[in-house]
């Protein structure tokens, strides 16, 4: 895993002065330096930079980048992060084709290959990743993302000059480009907050590379394709062929994942998600006399607040200790307490770049920060729900005749807070459902499918390229900003190619959620873990939590310069602190309520503040 950057013209001559552009392309390196601790590198000719810091993960001793590779006709040069977990087999073919290879990384695969083939040769990886290939014979630079959004890519472009980076921080290494915001932006985080639409970066001129698409720029100009997307076509299979199929994709990509020179590890809630990726592992790791290490979390003393609801029905410890007997892992419980849970708050937005799923996504920077310490690669259950339909959007008879997203049905929660001029300035509502609308219109579905089905596969679609984004956003800055390499096994494409076109009588039979994974896993997990109820990632259910951020928000907004000032309405804010929260109501997924409204708005404050954001 990386953090890639860097900045394309075809006009320009770099090199004419390389001291400048060296030093940029070393900044941009030093923003992003937490994805990559390991090492670095920049590489700068005519009309490209690139910038690259790693971790090393595969080949740690021939795999550093940029890498380069001569042609009769010119030089191509190549920065990448991610991992192709089929590189040995598609290694295997250039071989026979003539090819001759200096290292044992993908990265000189991908490079190869697109030598040979060209930019279509992206289609034939298998994994998550963000490339940027410059090509001097033909004087271009191309970007590519892989299918699902796994992997990060923001770019802008300032005149004629592209210049792009993993993360958006990296952006702002280049002279002339600062952080502004303007009023769409301003929807972006108090309409659809912590989400954010897909191809935007908030910032004003912030852009990213869509999941599935790859750029190509040069004095052409700027061409962007698709190169992947989801296809509904009816499903032949019988129920029993569905579960067989799954099976082995499950466990295929579960297998082909764990591919690393260093060991990796799991993480093991106790749900059936995590618990399949952890048996596979397990079992795989056996075979070689191996021991698999895996970590779980909680909050200090969550078990004395803990409060049974819809949303989270049971508690993960004892689940997890079935788990770690059955699967005899090496296992770490790790908790974190109120005052690292808030101070990670802030850590969180650094990470990011953007205020996000407050507390959610700061205990999980928490954890990631103490995983770390044992391994740099771990496998994740994350994706499992959006995919095989696990969310209680997917079952609802009121989210199917509902106009929005259904993890966020009401902007009324939104604007409790908000000042009646923001209200009033501001197209919350409109901007939400045209966002709604946007993607209701690119879901892939079938003429002569009833309409409850069209329905099912809307909201599929919209968790894909909404719901899923932002927690796989979550997964990857938190884990990349502490130096880990998380996967996302179940996010596999082949899986969500073959799920999507499977009928609901299937993916949930007899009613069951996430029948068909539960199925599909038969003989891998003990039957009570296998069959137990869904419940989401932890949160904190302390009431003192809450007290100290409705202290720390009196506190920011008490003070003139806050600039969060402008957006809330201080009365609004301290009836809110003063009246009991609702737990059960998230306003924004499962377990985002009003602590959590709270920790958001204080993160809003800290990005503001921190960023120095003009508004325009």
């Amino acid at each position: 895993m990386c953090g890639i950057a860097g900045f394309c013209n075809p006009y320009d001559d770099f090199e004419k002065d390389s001291v400048k552009w060296s030093n940029i392309l070393n900044q941009m390196n030093r923003a992003q330096k937490r994805r990559g601790p390991d090492d670095e590198g920049i590489y700068l000719s005519q009309g490209c930079g690139l910038a690259q810091v790693r971790l090393e993960i595969i080949d740690l001793l021939t795999g550093h980048q940029p890498m380069t590779r001569k042609h009769a006709s010119g030089e191509c040069a190549i920065i990448f992060n991610g991992e192709i977990y089929n590189m040995q087999v598609l290694k295997d073919e250039l071989k026979k084709e003539g090819e001759e290879f200096d290292t044992t990384s993908d990265t000189e695969v991908i490079l190869v290959g697109y030598m040979r083939y060209g930019a279509e040769y992206v289609k034939r990886l298998n994994g998550i990743f963000a490339i940027a290939i410059w090509d001097s014979r033909k004087e271009h630079l191309l970007l590519f993302r892989d299918r699902l959004g796994i992997k990060p890519l923001f770019y802008t472009m300032l005149d004629q000059t592209i210049v792009f980076s993993s993360e958006i921080k990296g952006l702002f290494q280049y002279p002339g480009f600062s952080p502004r915001l303007d009023q769409e932006g301003l929807c972006e985080i108090f309409a659809l907050g912590p989400a954010k639409s897909y191809g935007k970066g908030v910032f004003k001129d912030v852009l990213e590379v869509l999941p599935g698409e790859f750029l190509c720029f040069g004095r052409h100009g700027c061409t962007h394709s698709i190169y992947w997307k989801l296809e509904s076509h009816p499903h032949e299979d019988t129920f029993d062929q569905t579960v067989e199929k799954t099976a082995w994709l499950v466990e295929d990509s579960v297998k082909k994942q764990m591919l690393s020179d260093i060991p990796i590890s799991t993480f093991l809630s106790g749900g059936v998600d995590s618990s399949l990726v952890t048996a596979i592992c397990a079992k795989e790791l056996k075979k070689q006399g191996k021991v698999l290490n895996t970590f779980s979390f909680d909050f200090k003393d969550n078990h004395k607040y803990f409060q049974s609801n819809s949303f989270q029905p049971s508690q993960d410890r004892p689940w997890v200790e079935k788990m770690v007997d059955y699967s005899n892992t090496n296992h770490r419980f790790l908790e974190c307490n109120n005052m690292e849970l808030i101070d990670y708050l802030f850590k969180a937005v650094d990470a990011r770049d953007l205020p996000c799923m407050a507390d959610v996504e700061s205990s999980l920077l928490y954890f990631c920060s103490q995983v770390v310490d044992y391994n740099k690669v771990t496998l994740t259950g994350e994706c499992a729900d959006e995919i095989f339909g696990g969310y209680p959007w997917f079952h609802r008879k009121e989210d199917f005749e509902s106009d929005n997203f259904p993890w966020s049905k009401s902007m009324e929660p939104r604007k409790i807070l908000l000042s009646d001029d923001v209200i009033h300035e501001l197209p919350l509502e409109d901007y939400a459902h045209a966002a709604y609308e946007k993607t209701i219109h690119e879901t892939p579905v079938l003429a002569e499918e009833p309409q409850e089905e069209k329905r099912r596969r809307e909201i599929s679609y919209l968790n894909l390229r909404w719901f899923m984004v932002t927690l796989l956003d979550r997964m990857d800055r938190t884990s990349m900003y502490s130096g880990l390499e998380a996967r996302v096994p179940l996010a596999d494409h082949r899986i969500v190619e073959y799920l999507w076109n499977v009928p609901w009588k299937m993916k949930c039979p007899d009613g069951i959620v996430k029948g068909l994974l539960r199925h599909a896993g038969q003989g891998l997990l003990p039957e009570e873990v296998l069959w137990r109820k869904k419940s989401p990632y932890p949160k904190t259910y302390d009431p003192a939590y809450e007290q100290l951020l409705g202290n720390h928000l009196k506190e920011v907004l008490a003070d003139p310069q806050a600039p969060i000032r402008q957006f809330l309405d201080s009365k609004k804010v301290h009836a809110f602190i003063n009246s009991p929260s609702d737990y059960g109501k998230p306003f924004y997924g499962q377990l985002m309520a009003g602590p959590q409204m709270l920790a958001f708005y204080l993160q809003v404050n800290y990005w503001l503040e921190k960023y120095k954001i003009q508004l325009v």
